[in-house]
């Protein structure tokens, strides 16, 4: 009876931390399995330590603009070593926190590596030994992991667990990649005083995004010293004869790598060596499990939540798919599940992106004609008084006559704190009207949303 369990979540991140506890808060027996730290990649090597490095990166630009608002200019000087510092002794006490919730909760925490065996069991090997447990419910909450491309060198580069890992900020670096990760980053590195040069497929960067997004941030990142080079297909990662990196192109043309390169260029699902063909389950080329609304697998009994997935890579998509899932096996709730439409989310890039519902295209590859298009382009008053300008940018995409807000997509100083709210909007339903009828709070970026016309 001791390695007989109601629930086994394997992965100790967002998702499987919030799923494991709210089982216990049912009375399930619970035992969660992690090889690594607690937290999984968005505590460890993801949101939390990106957000810390975004907000130095944010003080960097105000010391910049703060002689324009009266205070005495002095020379910039940044320790990343100690923000480096600063910021893992934060995360180990986070570590600790989630712990010591596993314990309050009376979820049993299994230090140790696990593997599917088939037939409702895991074997865990850990430091100790290991041992065979088994559930009649599993979760898979493996999370995703870097990917690199499939050229030669590709090793000499660095991926985001290694953005974590530097200790000193670096004088010059490539970063390959249009997606959020590869944005971020660059707008980090601008700020804190690196040279960066930034290398994307096509001409854009946030292709999955509505264009508005990614030809805004495009135009900021050049504005702020951003070399991009565009149409780039990377062949081959060398170094030359005096030991420095050089990044070859399909195209013939070669570039300095600078001090480091980063690679930006996706993340595949964390199945290797889980054991998933022996549990009767098979996962795609990039390593994801297929699942279907209710968050099963085509094994019985085998469920998967979180990035492992491919679906909305997101820590409170994970969180609320592990919840919802416990609510309905142990809860009773039989219909409890995740309504994937409609999801916020928000790029920490400089300035920051938030974004909801369907881009244009989208929106006008599902309803044609019905759709109207409300935007808005200004200088946020932060700028008024300083020399460097950033425009903020406002979208709302409308469907219909009664014009149901169907997206929402904002760029600008405060984005990611705005759009909370007017997700919720979204999510209800809301039309123009509604946000028109809305009484404006003056002076803000975010009253450019309810005075569009």
């Amino acid at each position: 009876m001791d390695n007989q369990y109601d629930l086994i979540v394997i992965g100790g991140g967002s998702g499987g931390l919030a799923c494991s506890q709210r089982a216990a808060e049912y009375g399930a027996r619970a035992l969660l399995i992690e090889s690594d730290r607690l937290g999984g990649t968005c505590v460890n090597v993801g949101c939390v330590p990106k957000k810390v490095m975004w907000y130095a990166a944010q003080l960097a630009e105000a010391r910049h603009d703060s002689p324009e608002y009266g205070f005495e200019s002095a020379p910039a000087s940044h320790d990343w070593g100690q923000l480096v510092e600063r910021r893992e002794a934060y995360i180990t006490r986070l570590n600790g926190i989630y712990a010591q919730n596993l314990a309050k909760r009376k979820v049993e925490h299994a230090s140790g590596r696990g593997q599917l065996l088939g037939g409702g069991r895991v074997r865990i090997a850990a430091a100790n030994g290991e041992r065979v447990v088994s559930a009649a419910h599993i979760v898979i909450a493996t999370g995703s992991t870097p990917s690199r491309p499939t050229i030669p060198g590709a090793e000499l580069g660095l991926d985001s667990d290694g953005f974590f890992a530097l200790t000193a900020r670096p004088q010059q670096v490539t970063i390959v990649g249009s997606g959020y990760i590869a944005v971020e980053m660059a707008g980090i590195f601008l700020a804190l005083g690196t040279r960066v040069t930034l290398v994307i497929r096509q001409d854009s960067v946030l292709r999955h995004f509505d264009a508005m997004l990614g030809e805004a941030l495009l135009k900021v990142l050049r504005d702020s010293g951003a070399e991009v080079v565009t149409n780039a297909i990377p062949r081959a990662l060398k170094r030359d004869a005096a030991g420095a990196l050089q990044l070859d192109l399909e195209d013939g043309r070669s570039l300095p790598a600078g001090d480091a390169l980063f690679w930006a260029v996706g993340r595949h699902g964390n199945t290797a060596g889980l054991g998933v063909e022996a549990a009767g389950l098979r996962a795609d080329a990039e390593g994801h499990l297929g699942v279907d609304a209710w968050q099963q697998t085509s094994v019985p009994g085998l469920y998967a939540i979180g990035d492992v997935t491919g679906a909305a890579q997101l820590t409170p998509v994970a969180i609320a798919a592990g919840r919802r899932l416990s609510d309905r096996l142990f809860g009773g709730m039989k219909d409890r599940k995740l309504d994937y439409d409609n999801i916020p989310t928000v790029i920490f890039s400089h300035p920051p992106i938030g974004t909801v519902g369907l881009s244009e295209a989208e929106a006008r590859s599902r309803f044609g004609e019905a759709v109207k298009i409300y935007s808005a382009g200004f200088t946020p008053m932060y700028h008024a008084l300083t020399r460097r300008k950033v425009r903020a940018q406002m979208k709302l995409v409308t469907v219909g006559a009664e014009e149901r807000v169907v997206g929402v997509h904002v760029i600008g100083a405060g984005a990611d704190e705005m759009l909370q709210g007017f997700a919720v909007a979204v999510k209800m339903g809301a039309r123009k009207r509604d946000f028109d009828d809305t009484v404006a709070i003056h002076p803000t970026s975010a009253e450019e949303l309810v005075t569009m016309r």
